[in-house]
């Protein structure tokens, strides 16, 4: 029997892990994987994980403020999307997990980005754009660490060798009015995300 990996999406169709296609999932079949997939391996000092939809969302709005240029929608696109194999696959490794996983699990999240990058037509990165983001993402994950999981700033820098300083401002919490860091709900994480790439695909000509 031929090695495959099927997953039946919420909109019906299905996507094969090991044999993905650009026209495999809906747009809210990927804000919904997005929604259900949980970074920090789920843990959350709130009622609620934080997802990575949450998570994609605030790294995009970090960044529209930390550039002196503005970005193009493909730029935007290419924020909003970084984690996208992340919610193909319903799964986020913690960083120092991921030498454990070996060259296969990294195969496989290559091939998922491909095919994200290739349906969103995301631009490949330039050196300086990829300093930038993973910047923003570094701050992101440093601020998420102390106001979502419940570490110290000292721990974050000390036992998760994290060095971005935390921030306290919500980079969200003025455009949708919640409580600052608090995570959302995967339907309400969904439904903003969906949102957002809806409206950036259209300005990029999707």
């Amino acid at each position: 029997m031929a090695d495959r990996a099927w997953v039946r999406l919420p909109s019906g169709r299905r996507l094969d892990l090991l044999a993905p296609t650009p026209l495999d999932w809906t747009d809210a079949d990927l804000a919904t994987g997005l929604a259900r997939t949980f970074r920090w391996g789920g843990h959350s000092a709130w009622p609620e994980p934080l997802s990575v939809a949450q998570h994609s969302l605030t790294v995009l709005a970090l960044r529209r403020t930390r550039t002196r240029h503005r970005l193009t929608p493909a730029q935007e696109l290419r924020e909003l999307l970084h984690d996208a194999d992340e919610g193909l696959i319903n799964f986020d490794c913690i960083s120092p997990l991921k030498p454990f996983l070996g060259p296969a699990f990294a195969e496989l999240q290559a091939r998922l980005s491909g095919v994200v990058a290739t349906r969103y037509r995301l631009p490949p990165w330039s050196a300086e754009d990829k300093r930038a983001h993973k910047a923003v993402d570094i701050a992101v994950a440093a601020a998420e660490a102390v106001h979502v999981v419940g570490w110290t700033a000292t721990e974050v820098r000390e036992t998760l060798g994290i060095r971005a300083a935390v921030m306290a401002a919500d980079p969200l919490a003025v455009r949708y009015g919640d409580p600052p860091w608090r995570p959302w709900t995967p339907d309400v994480a969904a439904a903003r995300f969906v949102e957002e790439l809806g409206a950036l695909g259209a300005r990029a000509g999707l």
